[in-house]
């Protein structure tokens, strides 16, 4: 007996016709499938069985037999879409975050006789600045500093060679190419001109100006205790000496490597922390109290963008700024990808399954919660400077650094998409697993158009998923 809820295989139908000795066909009300088909295969059926009483009727010689019917193909389905979330926001990690609590920190400026400390990072400054990539990139393992006198300085500048003659060529040519502000000359004739002049700017010292002549070299500068660094009096107007020594974690109290910068006394800490939080997050604080003197520490340090900004703020023009600080990310962001890519400051390496990828913290942890708990916490990973992550390929990981640092996913040959999907969710990454399935289901398009046979790669990643 058969039941109104029962469900019949088609083996079941198979079996009957073939008993009867009649076809089997199946049809769906609701889909209009086969119901065409049967009406026309019965009438060819009836057809034919009359032409066995009636043979003599020449039309119904060429009436054909009831055919097979076609196995029914189900509609393509729609293409899956992916929906991608918006970036997360961070927990307060970002660059202005951590310019203000200096997690990582590997560089410390001396300011104002070294009675002011300012800690950033190597990676925001040199990836925004040239002035900075060209410091922080100086050999100062050849040049041997301590407390020197005018008379030995002479000497060791004499003894340097060919290597420290084209370096102060080259500042000579670049303080030539500067442009200057002029902004004690003709004070009378309104806009920028016509401000008081700040007291930084009425001592003269810091003005950029067409002069080869660079400020004085001073000897109570210790160019650090382990020895390596160099003095910077021919090389930039407002550096005096740049050396690696160690120095405690402004965070974590440990001792730590770091690029130690003397600046000249006459640069104030509010104007110079005004021009680096620029060079962290391309904008500019207009609630800056002398923005005079963050003009003109800009122009020292060669950030023309800031300076064009700040001469908006006083001509009343601040809508063109938000220009500039789209051209710096765009900028930023490639110089990232080319520090990603060189390895260049980096300040950690992950060591992965099939080899190690350097990366840089900074940037880490102002992309990733993940690695922000687990560079600014008590876990060993803060002061260590080798990261195992098992498990993982360098392609993959490669393609997760490359995301926090860009915030795109750009696909390599080597990259797998599922395991990048499995690392990303590790790293409580959702964007990336939908850019990612994203790039899957594009890849998979495109090898069906192509009329490639996916099924094997659909079964593989459906096997993965489950």
């Amino acid at each position: 007996p058969i039941k109104p809820t029962d469900i019949l295989p088609p083996e079941r139908g198979h079996e009957v016709a073939k008993e009867l000795g009649i076809p089997y066909y199946e049809t769906s009300i609701v889909a209009q499938f086969g119901v065409k088909d049967v009406f026309d295969n019965a009438i060819r059926a009836a057809l034919i069985s009359r032409r066995h009483l009636q043979f003599w009727k020449s039309h119904l010689k060429k009436v054909q037999r009831p055919l097979l019917q076609a196995p029914f193909l189900p509609p393509r389905p729609p293409r899956p879409i992916v929906g991608i979330p918006d970036p997360p926001p961070t927990n307060g990690e970002g660059p202005d975050s951590l310019f203000c609590q200096p997690l990582c920190a590997d560089v410390l400026f001396l300011l104002q006789g070294g009675s002011n400390r300012v800690f950033a990072h190597k990676v925001y400054l040199a990836t925004s600045c040239s002035k900075f990539y060209d410091l922080f990139t100086l050999d100062l393992g050849g040049l041997i500093f301590g407390v020197l006198g005018e008379e030995q300085d002479n000497k060791e500048n004499t003894e340097s060679g060919e290597e420290d003659e084209q370096s102060r060529r080259g500042a000579k040519e670049q303080a030539g190419r500067t442009k200057s502000l002029d902004i004690d000359k003709d004070g009378a004739e309104g806009g920028v001109r016509g401000l008081n002049r700040p007291q930084l700017l009425q001592q003269g010292s810091l003005r950029t100006s067409q002069s080869d002549n660079a400020l004085p070299s001073r000897a109570q500068y210790s160019l650090g205790a382990m020895g390596t660094g160099r003095a910077l009096s021919g090389w930039g107007r407002g550096f005096l000496s740049v050396c690696l020594e160690h120095v405690d974690d402004p965070m974590t109290r440990r001792p730590r490597l770091m690029t130690v910068v003397a600046m000249d006394a006459l640069i104030q800490e509010e104007p110079f922390k005004a021009v680096l939080q620029y060079l962290y997050t391309g904008s500019l604080d207009e609630s800056q109290g002398d923005l005079m003197q963050v003009a003109t520490i800009a122009e020292l340090l060669e950030v023309f963008d800031l300076r064009m900004m700040v001469a908006n703020v006083l001509n009343r023009e601040s809508f063109m700024n938000q220009e500039i600080t789209k051209a710096f990310h765009v900028r930023r962001a490639n110089r990232i990808k080319e520090c990603l890519s060189k390895g260049t400051f980096a300040d950690v390496v992950f060591r992965l399954d099939d080899g190690c990828l350097p990366a840089h913290k900074p940037l880490l942890i102002s992309s990733c919660d993940w690695m922000a708990a687990m560079f600014r916490g008590s876990f060993k990973e803060s002061y260590i400077e080798e990261v195992s992550i098992p498990n993982t390929s360098t392609a993959c990981m490669r393609g997760v650094l490359e995301f926090l640092y860009c915030g795109l996913l750009t696909p390599c040959p080597g990259l797998e998409p599922m395991e990048l999907i499995v690392l990303a969710n590790r790293l409580c990454l959702p964007r990336l697993v939908a850019l990612t399935e994203q790039h899957a289901v594009d890849e998979l398009m495109q090898l069906a158009v192509k009329g490639v046979d996916i099924d094997g790669q659909v079964l593989a990643y459906l096997e993965l998923a489950q």
